[in-house]
């Protein structure tokens, strides 16, 4: 990349581009970028584009039904939690600002509805951790709040499943490690529990599996990092043990690849961009057989990356730090027909 960043946001653009977005430069609360910048799988090089209006990191970047993306939050310079949100147009490589949330927040999650409305929610507050939830409308440009999560979490999961409702989980609450979780209803507006985790985790990912449960992977438990993995079942509202990874990791990414299976590569055996054992290990699950093998391994150990599927099948995991203060400008691709 142009520049070196980790807690960046990357999403794949309908032509095929990825936009890389923000982030930081070095370990602490300031240093956020405001920079921006596109990869092109065709030629494999990056190019700079429009910087946001805002340096921001541990933001997030939602893809809307139009093409643009809507970035919300994060950490600002001197590291104030931001409330604002702008709207990238990869037509003009332009950025715009949009409507302000009702609540500053940075760790928190951004779902893209099927109505077209995101749903924002939790996070880190100016006040600790938030419960409230808001509403984005491409439409108008405006927030709406809905209904307050039943429990306060940041760094937690959201999301969408296959009946139309979000399954957020886990998460740090405060005082304690979650393993609650919850549904959101965008019909009602409502929350409502659903059975707890096995494990009370945060730093973890969440992915919809093709099948429709969600593999739960990783994050930190009470006193470590986690190697163990669990599945929702929306039609039951249980969870059920996925096995074990053979790495406990926080920081890592996981990517559906399109024969189904689950990449899960990089992250660190704690929280943070620095300290920690720092991984260049892969690992894939396979949903038919419910188990894990080695993935290979990343040229980079790297946490606080990101991975974005291309549309050729590979896999772009970019930036990231490494167990120092370095943050790496480098990118690598996996292969999953190769596994390399």
């Amino acid at each position: 990349m142009i520049e070196g960043r980790f807690d960046q946001t990357a999403t794949l653009l309908p032509n095929g581009k990825v936009l890389v977005a923000g982030g930081a430069t070095f370990v602490g609360t300031f240093g956020p970028l405001a920079s921006a910048e596109l990869y092109d799988p065709a030629s494999g090089t990056w190019t700079a584009t429009g910087g946001m209006i805002e340096a921001r990191r541990i933001h997030s970047a939602t893809l809307l039904d139009d093409g643009r993306v809507l970035v919300v939050g994060g950490y600002g310079i001197g590291g104030d939690i931001l409330a604002s949100a702008e709207l990238y147009d990869p037509d003009s490589g332009s950025w715009a600002a949009t409507a302000t949330m009702a609540d500053a927040r940075s760790d928190h999650t951004a779902t893209l509805l099927p109505d077209g409305q995101v749903l924002v929610a939790g996070g880190s507050g100016n006040a600790g951790q938030l419960a409230s939830a808001e509403l984005y409308d491409p439409t108008t440009g405006t927030w709406t709040t809905t209904q307050e999560m039943i429990d306060a979490r940041e760094i937690h999961t959201a999301t969408l499943l296959t009946s139309g409702l979000v399954l957020v989980a886990g998460g740090n609450g405060g005082a304690e490690t979650l393993s609650s979780a919850e549904l959101y209803d965008p019909n009602t507006g409502a929350w409502t529990a659903t059975a707890p985790m096995i494990d009370a985790r945060f730093g973890h990912t969440a992915t919809l599996l093709p099948a429709g449960k969600v593999l739960v992977a990783g994050g930190n438990g009470r006193n470590a990092s986690l190697a163990s993995t669990e599945l929702y079942d929306p039609s039951t509202g249980s969870w059920a043990a996925g096995g074990s990874m053979t790495n406990g990791r926080i920081g890592h990414t996981a990517t559906l690849l399109p024969d189904g299976t689950i990449l899960v590569a990089g992250g660190s055996s704690q929280l943070g961009e620095s300290g920690g054992f720092v991984l260049t290990s892969a690992e894939l699950y396979d949903p038919g057989s419910g188990s894990w093998t080695a993935g290979g391994s990343m040229t980079n150990g790297r946490v606080q990356h990101t991975a974005t599927l291309l549309p050729d099948g590979t896999v772009l995991a970019a930036g990231g730090g490494d167990s120092g203060t370095s943050k790496f400008a480098s990118a690598e691709l996996y292969d999953p027909t190769t596994g390399t």
